[in-house]
């Protein structure tokens, strides 16, 4: 008896072992997961997107829910082109830090780490993601006899017997875009302006057919308009299968008239720009266009691509439209300030020397951004010598040459304003600081693109000019303002002669020499993420937080 006692004893002793085990595993792998999930919801920063509307007529602010209707629908068709059937994932999502975090990313991808699943619950990222079947490859995309395929807005999907077919966008997405188009009526309704009541209409009209050329067009038109709607393709940047498909988005604005009128008036300087470029004058030879067409707008409230993980601070629209060439350069003035407040102040606080850090401004970053756009139009299109365009000789590092003369160019041209006394309340020496705090935001996103490398060759190049020099007792960055100038001036000149003589030779080697991360700025950045700071933005966006007192 008293064995039997003992044997009892002992099993019920080795269960209670096991189960308990078992939760402090189960415990010990819920710690290890929900810290981190918070580690990765701690890299946004939470803002609301609000403005001030009393310059808006009452009527136009009684729209804005029409229109966040609208967005609403725009979102839903994002999250089936993103990923798929969003309800279906939030289900099987249990814990609430990854529920959120997939909400932010719109999917189980982290667009903060190059698109990696959260955790190993989830499958890599499909290259086609919800444009075509999951399981499609070349062969049996090629094969197919229907040219719809090659649309940029159409959706692939297997049909009952497993054959590929092809669904345009206003078929695959209708229910959510006749919702969308309903409440567009009902806004236009509500519209006292013609113009703008007209654009709204052909909106709906266009997004039912796939042809957004008239709209497009109706849209450039609206030039004075405070508030400004923008719904439909953005992007073709997430189709890494065949690198067609639109990813659907939309945008609420806000114009900021004062800083419009700011950056309207350097704006109308570019062909003044082309003319004092760095360089001899065989490489000035291009026109410019007389206007870069930049607008500073305030967002209101944003949904699908345009509300997905790394926000945006400005957008180059229509997409491309066959009636026109002109294009309309959106930049966001309150997103842009958060970004300044929420990320790039605090790294400064870290990296830049202690006397410095007063020079890192929100009008500095502001400039900087926006000389960016300025420069696109600037530099040779054609090579000097007979080698076709410079993207023909360039290559595959066209876009890397692109984007370096871009980031140098913007900061010649500051400098050359500056000494025109054409900028006030900001001296020279802030824009250097502040463009050098800026590559440690912006550098944090990897080098994966274009921008990313240029960032590191001018970075790298910068250095070995001594523009700046790293201390590693204070583990801060010095500026020095002469030797920032002379390297902004020839960094300027060498990348428009490569540019103008379609040197691939030197741009294959200044990309292989400079264009990666040291392991000195490498553990700046560690540094950086182990202060825990924000490395993008969420929003907190809605009726409630554009009118508060609704």
């Amino acid at each position: 008896m008293i064995r039997k006692s003992i044997f009892l004893i002992g099993i019920i002793i080795s269960i209670v072992l096991v189960f308990s085990c078992q939760f402090n595993k189960q415990e010990e792998q819920k710690e290890k997961y929900d810290s981190v999930m918070q580690r990765k919801l701690a890299n946004y920063a939470k803002v609301k997107l609000s403005a001030d509307l009393s310059l808006l007529p009452a009527n136009e602010i009684k729209l804005l829910s029409q229109l966040i209707k609208v967005s609403k629908n725009i979102d839903d068709i994002y999250w089936q082109q993103a990923y798929g059937d969003k309800e279906k994932l939030l289900q099987e999502i249990t814990d609430p830090d990854m529920k959120e975090y997939a909400m932010i990313n719109y999917g189980p991808w982290d667009r903060l780490d190059g698109f990696t699943p959260f955790t190993d619950d989830f499958p890599p990222r499909p290259l086609g993601i919800g444009f075509y079947p999951k399981d499609i490859n070349q062969e049996e995309f090629f094969e197919l006899q229907n040219d719809g395929k090659y649309s940029a807005f159409s959706t692939l999907i297997r049909n009952a017997n497993g054959s590929l077919e092809v669904l345009p966008y206003h078929q695959a997405y209708e229910n959510n875009l006749n919702k969308a188009v309903e409440n567009l009526k009902i806004a236009s309704e509500m519209c006292d302006n013609e113009k703008f009541k007209t654009y709204l209409l052909q909106r709906g009209e266009d997004l039912l057919s796939d042809n957004f050329d008239k709209s497009d067009e109706l849209w450039m038109q609206l030039k004075n308009r405070n508030l400004d709607f923008i719904a439909g393709p953005i992007s073709n940047t997430e189709d890494n299968f065949l690198w067609t498909k639109y990813s659907y988005g939309s945008f609420i604005l806000l114009k900021n008239t004062e800083w419009t009128k700011d950056v309207e008036k350097y704006s109308l300087l570019v062909p003044y720009l082309q003319k004092i470029l760095p360089v001899a004058d065989e490489y000035k030879a291009g026109t410019p266009s007389t206007s870069a067409n930049i607008v500073i707008y305030d967002v209101l409230y944003t949904s699908g691509y345009c509300n997905a993980g790394n926000k945006l601070i400005g957008v180059n629209l229509p997409i491309g439209s066959s009636t026109s060439n002109e294009s309309r350069k959106l930049h966001f003035k309150n997103v842009m300030q958060a970004k300044f407040n929420q990320i790039l102040q605090p790294i400064s606080s870290l990296v830049i020397e202690e006397n410095q850090r007063k020079n890192v401004l929100f009008k500095s970053f502001f400039l900087n951004t926006i000389f960016y756009e300025i420069c696109e139009g600037l530099g040779p299109k054609e090579t000097i010598n007979g080698n076709g365009s410079v993207k023909e000789a360039l290559r595959e590092h066209h876009s890397v040459i692109n984007e370096l003369k871009n980031d140098v160019l913007r900061m010649f041209f500051l400098g050359q304003l500056n000494e025109m006394r054409e900028i006030p309340d900001v001296e020279l020496m802030d824009n250097y600081v502040t463009y050098m705090a800026d590559v440690f935001r912006s550098i944090r996103f990897g080098i994966t693109d274009s921008q990313g490398v240029a960032n590191m060759i001018r970075f790298n190049y910068f250095e070995e000019k001594e523009a700046f020099k790293y201390n590693p007792k204070s583990g801060t960055y010095k500026i020095n303002f002469y030797k920032m100038k002379k390297a902004i001036e020839s960094l300027s000149k060498l990348v428009i002669e490569i540019q103008g003589n379609g040197d691939y030779e030197t741009a294959n080697e200044i990309i292989n020499s400079k264009g990666y991360i040291n392991n000195e700025l490498l553990q700046v950045l560690y540094r950086i993420q182990r202060e825990k700071i924000p490395k993008d933005l969420v929003f907190d966006q809605g009726e409630k937080v554009i009118i508060p007192d609704l």
